[in-house]
């Protein structure tokens, strides 16, 4: 073995495996002890575990793996999607919005509705408000408390409706 090679830290391979380098580098505990958690929990050697790693998701000679390892995309999600086929990954971003639930809880529909729970019961109670009670429970469809909202004269008892004139301004 030359001198060059014991002062970056070679050493040769056995036969038949890749040479090896030695790499040193200080991390957060955090992460080390992520590391060692991974590395136990996958029956794993930590220098196999790292070497996976850089080759499924370390590649310096594709600008999308530089970009996604600097984080040049700031505020943006990255999604990967592994598929069972061996094909590779696919990386792209995604916006999600959640889908909304069309059976609401009081508490749900007053928080559509922008009031009080209390409220929303003593209206569904009335009859003013489409809802039904299901095992002792109001329920609400979405779409029926948005159309009923939308509709003419839909106001809270004692509030008034600006559309029409109050009985003193006629």
């Amino acid at each position: 073995m030359s001198r060059l090679s014991r002062t970056q830290g070679h050493r040769p391979a056995p036969r038949g495996a890749p040479p090896t380098s030695a790499l040193f580098v200080r991390i957060p505990a955090e992460q080390a002890q992520r590391l060692d958690r991974a590395a136990f929990e996958l029956k794993l050697p930590k220098q196999r575990l790292i070497t996976g790693l850089l080759e499924r998701y370390v590649d310096p000679d594709s600008a999308d793996s530089l970009d996604a390892l600097s984080g040049a995309q700031e505020g943006a999600r990255r999604v990967t999607v592994e598929t069972f086929g061996g094909d590779p990954l696919a990386v792209g971003h995604h916006h999600f919005r959640p889908r909304e639930a069309e059976v609401l809880t009081a508490v749900e529909a007053g928080e559509l509705l922008q009031v009080d729970v209390e409220v929303i019961e003593r209206l569904a109670q009335d009859g003013e408000l489409p809802g039904r009670r299901l095992g002792g429970h109001w329920r609400f469809a979405r779409a029926a408390l948005l159309s009923w909202l939308g509709a003419p004269g839909a106001t809270a008892p004692g509030a008034r409706d600006r559309s029409e004139p109050a009985a003193g301004e006629r």
